[in-house]
């Protein structure tokens, strides 16, 4: 398999060989894509979550158990975790 990198990506992956990190190119590539592997795993976890989430939401407003929400509130709240950043 050949890949064609940007002349950037290529003296990325030269200086990663270069200070002994990796023994070759090939180790490199090798690592990135088990990180990219493990990013999209990630990815699909956080979604699932977020699907759990917005699931539950919904049960919820279907049970009538939900409540309007209020712009006035939503501003205080982002007011008040600034307040506190700051």
């Amino acid at each position: 398999m050949n890949i064609s990198l940007t002349p950037q990506l290529e003296r990325y992956v030269k200086q990663k060989v270069d200070t002994g990190m990796y023994n070759s190119v090939s180790e490199v590539m090798r690592e990135a894509l088990r990180l990219l592997e493990e990013r999209d795993a990630l990815k699909e976890i956080k979604m699932e979550a977020l699907r759990r989430d917005i699931k539950a939401g919904i049960d919820e407003l279907d049970r009538g158990e939900g409540t309007p929400l209020s712009m006035d509130n939503i501003k205080a709240k982002a007011r008040a975790i600034k307040e506190k950043r700051d």
